[in-house]
């Protein structure tokens, strides 16, 4: 079978009837029904199909399955497995937007939100963006931010994506246009290979208000992925990388698969895979894996 389709349900509720209703979907579409694997019973399942193109089915699929919390994707049967993991860290592999968290410690959470807010949604400059919001950080204590990371969790499934993939033998990196005293921390904690991210101006144990050039915005994160394409001899095909704000785009779309993890309506819209309902372990059940296979 050339296509496989992998359905993905919160909290083990993967019911006979909703992939029932899967399947039907493709054989009106044409699609030959093959082989049905479960990838983690209850939750997670594989039905390979030939005899209809995934892109086009997809969509036939999401409107079938609209009333229910349940994550999916159409794609080839074959390299799915990726050898490069690029991923976002704010509000992807952590749960929050860290920058905004900082902003609560001078309370103005608020106001750097709703700018954070819109240029994740591209309705400002990026670079704009995050230069309004670090000034008006200016003379926050340096100890604000080990304050702000020792409250910043984990997004669900963060670190058995990356050591899952790792440990099959990709390159994982994090690449964010936030901060790298953030950045830093994060790659350790999860297991990343490396990490890159803004830098934050400090003199005297405060920051300066200032970020230091050049930005890491949507252009350098495209550029880090093609220089990791061409440094590791990879075919783009072979890279995923995963996001959720404007900033993202044209590294999700650049790479061999593009998802979107409860992406803004931007980002969801123009990527060619996303994750709504679900967690990251999700992207470990597009490319195939089981959950015997997790390496945590």
């Amino acid at each position: 079978m050339n296509s496989v389709l992998t359905l993905v349900a919160p909290k083990d509720n993967l019911t006979e009837a909703i992939v029932a209703e899967a399947i039907a979907v493709l054989n009106g579409a044409g699609a030959t029904i093959g082989d049905r694997t479960w990838l983690a019973d209850g939750k997670a399942l594989d039905i390979a199909f030939d005899g209809a193109e995934p892109r086009t089915v997809e969509p036939d699929l999401r409107g079938a399955l609209s009333d229910i919390p349940i994550d999916l994707f159409a794609g080839p049967s074959q390299g799915r497995r990726k050898r490069l993991l690029l991923a976002d860290m704010d509000a992807t592999i952590v749960t929050s937007e860290t920058l905004d968290d900082l902003a609560a410690r001078v309370g103005l959470k608020h106001q750097v939100a709703a700018i954070t807010a819109r240029a994740m949604n591209g309705e400002l400059d990026f670079e704009v963006a995050i230069k309004e919001r670090v000034s008006m950080l200016s003379g926050l204590a340096e100890s604000a931010l080990a304050e702000t990371y020792a409250k910043t969790q984990m997004s669900p499934g963060a670190a058995a994506l990356v050591r899952t993939m790792r440990a099959h033998g990709a390159y994982c990196v994090l690449v964010s246009g936030g901060f790298t005293y953030f950045t830093s921390r994060v790659a350790q904690a999860c297991g990343f290979h490396e990490n890159h991210a803004n830098r934050l101006g400090i003199v005297n144990k405060a920051l300066t208000g200032k970020v230091h050039e050049p930005i890491l915005g949507k252009e350098a994160k495209l550029a880090i992925l093609n220089r990791l394409i061409s440094e590791r001899g990879l075919a783009t095909a072979e890279t995923v990388a995963i996001g959720d704000g404007a900033n993202d785009l044209p590294m999700l779309q650049a790479a061999g698969l593009g998802v979107a993890y409860r992406g803004k309506p931007v980002v969801t819209n123009a990527a060619r895979a996303r994750i709504d309902h679900t967690d990251l372990r999700t992207l470990l059940f597009y490319q195939g894996y089981g959950d015997a296979n997790f390496a945590c």
